[in-house]
């Protein structure tokens, strides 16, 4: 951690000017939530680009700062060990998964007017890679500052978002099978990467 790399340098700046362009320019947040955050396919705002535009929305302040920090945590020791175009592929693949799982999940419980916004389905992926690469890695959340090793801390905050997404104890409007729908995209790719022995792509 610490070095700003390139693959999440362009995404950081990506997402601050959907930000700044959503709640800075009077005006402009209805029409940007309309035109980029997901909609459930039947919905009348539904665009086909939105599988991958709610990636940089962001429902708020603290929404951003919290995911890009965890981008840029986690994402920083991956890209330095994969490279640029091996990232950006896995990211999105994990974002797309999100958005796909989370309109399954919106399907099967008759949730046809949801709407999802952010980066946080792609950074769960991230999330499971780092885990999976850097398992011995200790962790710990702002209210539980305890250190935990990675190989224990994501698996119980993946299962968090099963737990809450099946129930009704869910805190505030959160997408969690999206989480989910990004974290299972990134073990399936970090599953196949590691049989193929699949290590690097061209920078």
């Amino acid at each position: 951690m610490g070095k700003l790399t390139e693959a999440i340098k362009h995404l950081l700046i990506i997402n601050v000017l959907f930000y700044a362009v959503t709640y800075l320019i009077p005006n402009m947040q209805d029409t940007m939530f309309e035109l980029f955050a997901l909609f459930y396919p039947t919905s009348v705002f539904f665009k086909p680009w939105q599988l991958v535009t709610h990636m940089f929305m962001h429902g708020g302040t603290m929404h951003i700062i919290f995911n890009m920090y965890a981008l840029w945590a986690f994402g920083s020791p991956l890209e330095q060990m994969w490279g640029k175009k091996k990232f950006f592929f896995f990211y999105f693949s994990a974002g797309l998964g999100a958005a796909l799982i989370y309109t399954l999940a919106n399907y099967y419980f008759q949730d046809y007017g949801a709407v999802a916004v952010g980066a946080s389905g792609a950074v769960y992926g991230v999330l499971v890679a780092f885990g999976m690469s850097f398992p011995n890695s200790k962790l710990a959340l702002i209210f539980f500052p305890v250190p935990i090793a990675a190989k224990y801390f994501i698996p119980v905050i993946v299962f968090g978002d099963l737990f809450f997404g099946f129930t009704k104890y869910s805190v505030g409007n959160i997408a969690h099978f999206a989480h989910i729908g990004g974290a299972l995209v990134g073990f399936l790719i970090m599953l196949f990467w590691k049989k193929n022995q699949f290590k690097r792509w061209d920078r």
